[in-house]
């Protein structure tokens, strides 16, 4: 799962026990997970072994005794249960998007509180969505109301809530003044076992699309009175902890996203090097070795964006703002693309569900498109980048060096949730110091890299010209917000490799193999040209070589 660099002593293994779980009748079976799939049932199984493996104490932070020391080995973790199965991730990954904004702005006494339940064996949810309001929080109509004694009443419902009713905590984002507005909503830990009977009912499992198994229901409150203790943060500041809570949160969606690519390349390749076709293995026809090289690219140059992004939340958190929109936005869609690519090379096969690998490629491509939806969609998240058009033309002449969240081998600073803003007024340092990076590029990257430097130049030319407008964003700022994405994923893999020099005797770090994948991926994606076409010869031998390898940016775990 983790690689030998990033992951914690409690977890570094996790990767390897999971494999060891998908055995006939084990909780990880992948026969087992698609009947319970095609049950609409809860992988309640799974997220035991999960719990057994104390995978839990990752979502608690170090500080309140549990072992998240670093978001990116969070990341890891979820992404290795998310390579199994989306189901799984989601479900039970849900307690770390619960717990957060007490993590963020709750008092050292809920923190402690929360750690320890959450330690037993607790499920947190997260209640911001409601029934006909969408993404639009602060038309959210759940109210609490003080009562005399100093409780707050609850009244209202939440609705398309993951573990809504299996969880027996709750954080819901609530409308404190009757009038609303970016101070009137604040956030109350509902303990479930102190509700009184008959004051909470839940609205039914919703069918899904994809992750059937999930529950994926509603809760709705009636009058249900919580104490005082409940508040997280202060009153009115619910939606500032939000906003800020969903910068970690949106960050960690990435994992779930690069699991999924991660089963479906070794999905494509395994059926690849193992179909004949015209009488020799599929593998071995040109256009496929350069697919499959190409759907590793695309995800080469997501888990760096993703790694560099989870990293800043520690080296420069006053950036997440922009950073975590960026990963959000670019990250699902850019494995999304991969996922398309690699059931083209399956064929029909990623269609059948009895034929191959129990219809593994159909479901995890159905399974991962909401994670583009969770925690704002791409669009969301697109607009909050354009919100931060003007500070990103303004600072990116500042000069900066490389980015502290590219060098792995480096401690990270502790996480310091306080430090958070709402806009990142420095701008990105990660694109602020591409001019440069792409100046002491080697050889082997330096034109790749110089042509990165030029797509960046005249997108900053187009952001100059950018005028902030009404609520209506013009489409055209969209495009500009996509090209802006590219161009930072671009420069975090550049960023990565040089900063890792000691990591280049590795075979995907030598000659900059993989960073010329990733960047040259990007500059296709830009309309910049593309790889050399020995780079895609290259990183598909290396893929067709050996086994299946756990993360393509990190060393292999030992056995």
């Amino acid at each position: 799962m983790s690689s030998v660099l990033l992951g914690p002593p409690g977890s570094r293994h996790l990767g390897a026990a999971l494999d060891r779980l998908t055995s006939p009748g084990s909780a990880f079976d992948p026969g087992w997970l698609a009947t319970l799939d095609e049950r609409e049932a809860f992988p309640a199984e799974a997220c035991a072994a999960l719990d057994g493996l104390g995978l839990a104490r990752q979502y608690v932070p170090a500080e309140h005794g549990g072992d998240l020391v670093a978001l990116d080995e969070l990341c890891e973790a979820v992404r290795a249960v998310a390579r199994h199965d989306l189901t799984v991730a989601i479900a039970h990954g849900k307690t770390f998007l619960g717990a957060v904004s007490v993590w963020v702005a709750g008092t050292a006494e809920q923190a402690a509180g929360l750690a320890e339940r959450i330690a037993a064996g607790a499920v947190v949810s997260w209640g911001l969505t409601e029934r006909g309001h969408g993404s639009d929080l602060l038309a959210g109509e759940l109210s609490a109301t003080r009562t005399p004694s100093g409780s707050w009443r609850l009244e209202g419902g939440k609705w398309l809530i993951n573990n809504a009713t299996r969880a027996g905590l709750i954080c819901v984002l609530a409308r404190t003044r009757p009038a609303g507005g970016a101070r009137g909503f604040s956030l109350l830990l509902v303990d479930k076992a102190e509700l009184r009977p008959g004051s909470y009912t839940y609205t039914d499992k919703i069918r899904t699309h994809g992750i059937r198994g999930a529950d994926i229901s509603g809760i709705t409150f009636h009058g249900a009175e919580v104490p005082a203790s409940a508040l997280v943060g202060e009153e009115g500041g619910g939606a500032e902890t939000v906003l800020k809570a969903l910068q970690l949160t949106r960050t960690a969606c990435g994992a779930l996203s690069l699991g999924a690519g991660d089963h479906a390349l070794g999905l494509a390749r395994t059926f690849a090097a193992g179909r004949e076709l015209y009488g020799r293995p599929l593998a071995e026809l040109p256009f496929v070795r350069r697919e499959l090289a190409d759907i590793a690219a695309g995800l080469l140059l997501a888990e760096a964006t993703l790694v560099v992004g989870a990293r800043t939340a520690h080296t420069a958190p006053d950036e997440l703002s922009v950073v975590s929109a960026i990963t959000k936005a670019f990250v699902p869609e850019n494995v999304q693309r991969a996922v398309d690519r690699a059931a083209e090379i399956l064929g029909t096969r990623a269609f059948l569900t009895d034929v191959h690998a129990h219809g593994a490629m159909a479901r995890l491509d159905r399974d991962h498109r909401i994670v583009a939806v969770f925690d704002g969609t791409t669009l969301v998240n697109r607009s909050a980048l354009i919100s931060q058009f003007p500070a990103l033309a303004r600072t990116r002449r500042e000069p900066a060096g490389v980015p502290a969240a590219a060098r792995l081998d480096q401690p990270l600073p502790k996480l310091d949730p306080g430090a958070l803003r709402l806009v990142a007024r420095a701008g990105s340092t990660v694109v602020r110091a591409l001019p440069a990076a792409a100046a002491a590029a080697p050889d082997a990257l330096a034109e790749p890299a110089r042509r990165l430097a030029a797509v960046s130049d005249a997108l900053h030319a187009d952001l100059a010209r950018h005028r902030p407008g009404s609520r209506d964003v013009p489409a055209e700022a969209f495009a500009l917000a996509e090209r802006y994405e590219l161009v930072h994923a671009g420069a975090a893999a550049l960023h990565l490799w040089l900063a890792n020099p000691r990591r280049r005797d590795e075979p995907l770090w030598r000659d900059g193999l993989w960073a010329r994948a990733a960047v040259g991926h990007a500059l296709a994606r830009l309309g910049a040209g593309g790889p050399a076409p020995d780079t895609w010869d290259q990183l598909a031998g290396h893929l067709l070589a050996g086994g299946r390898p756990v993360s393509l940016l990190h060393r292999k775990e030992p056995e």
